[in-house]
């Protein structure tokens, strides 16, 4: 039987992933993932048959097409997300688990299924996923105290951190050799203590964060903040975890962080206010490769002629 892992190289994925092969190993799986905004990765799959293929934090929406493909080639696929999904395919081979609600992610939802067994790699995951509430109630639940629950933020927020770029070059580790790194570990402290892995991003995020903090909004108004960072592989880097703390800082604000492609069009991460975690990627589908969740979403590229549309539809879309 051949096994197929697939999943977003972010916390979120990882984590996901990671709960279910603590519960259910596969040694022998072929890994897929990619950088974050690498989220049609079915498409590498459209060939393969009589597979066991297991997709986790992938929008079906933008896979829709592949994952069509997929099962009429006699797979069978497990698929757990919480993006907005549209139509799902029927399928006597195909198990769905999506939950878009802005206050979950996909680790969570492997906690529920799993029953709590690895409860602490969910918080790890929902940390990573800017999910401070959900993260920080299912660690005071578990027993955790103050500053075990910031080592698992901590951890949430490297792992997240690892996975922006416009490439694998942009990341300090792929994020299936990211995923091998976690493996050996079924306490996340632990991870915490010995990983080197994790020391490199520590090392690296603080490198990031403190040149991004330098930078101020370029469009500032009631609804929220628009902020561009240099085409750099740092900028690329701290794209997520930054547009996180911006979140924090002003949770009653929109915020939107640009970045320039090759091509010269926008790479944009935005994040709907903390008090009000919808609209992000409604906004989103309004231009071409965009997408997301409601709290957070992204456009792929941009042309950076429709910038000042995108302006105003981001101060439209968040005025209330």
């Amino acid at each position: 039987m051949k096994y197929i892992d697939v999943f977003n190289g972010d916390a979120d994925g990882i984590c996901a992933l990671h709960q279910l092969r603590l519960h259910e190993p596969r040694p022998e799986a072929r890994l897929i993932s990619g950088v974050k905004r690498d989220i049609t990765l079915l498409e590498q799959l459209t060939s393969i048959s009589n597979a066991v293929i297991t997709v986790l934090d992938i929008s079906l929406d933008r896979n829709r097409d592949s994952l069509e493909e997929i099962l009429s080639r006699g797979n069978t696929v497990f698929y757990v997300d919480h993006h907005y999904a549209g139509t799902i395919p029927f399928s006597d081979t195909l198990t769905t688990h999506l939950d878009p609600r802005p206050l979950t992610c996909t680790s969570l939802i492997i906690n529920s299924l799993l029953q709590e067994e690895y409860s602490s790699w969910a918080v790890v995951g929902a940390f990573g996923d800017n999910l401070d509430e959900s993260a920080g109630q299912l660690a005071k639940r578990l027993g955790f105290n103050v500053a075990e629950t910031e080592q698992l933020k901590e951890t949430g927020i490297l792992l997240n951190y690892n996975g922006y770029g416009a490439n694998l070059a942009d990341l300090f580790f792929p994020p299936d050799d990211l995923f091998r790194q976690v493996q050996p570990y079924v306490d996340p402290l632990v991870f915490h203590a010995d990983s080197p892995a994790l020391q490199t991003l520590r090392s690296g995020y603080r490198d990031d964060m403190d040149k991004a903090m330098s930078f101020t909004p370029i469009h500032e108004d009631g609804s929220g903040r628009i902020f561009q960072l240099p085409p750099k592989p740092w900028a690329r880097r701290v794209a997520g975890v930054f547009s996180n703390t911006l979140a924090r800082n002003k949770p009653n604000l929109a915020h939107a962080l640009l970045t320039a492609n090759s091509d010269a069009s926008l790479r944009i991460s935005v994040r709907a206010p903390l008090h009000n975690r919808t609209g992000a990627d409604t906004l989103c589908r309004k231009f071409p490769t965009g997408g997301g969740r409601a709290a957070a979403a992204g456009i792929n590229e941009l042309p950076a002629d429709q910038l000042d549309a995108f302006t105003k539809a981001f101060s439209r879309q968040f005025a209330d």
